[in-house]
């Protein structure tokens, strides 16, 4: 669960960010939002390698 939360915290991190851009429309969120959202692509890419491992030990 502990990977979970990492999601979570980070998603959560994002929201003002996605406000200031679609909202305020404020381009330099706009870059924090991509930044971030590279940073979420990369944890679950990170989270199906891991849960792909612990499968394939169970079988």
């Amino acid at each position: 669960m502990k990977r979970f939360d990492e999601l979570r915290d980070l998603v959560m991190s994002l929201e003002g960010d996605f406000e200031k851009f679609y909202d305020k429309e404020n381009q330099a969120a706009g870059t924090r939002v991509r930044k971030g959202m590279q940073d979420l692509k990369n944890l679950a890419q990170e989270i199906r390698v891991e849960v792909q491992d612990i499968k394939n030990k169970a079988s």
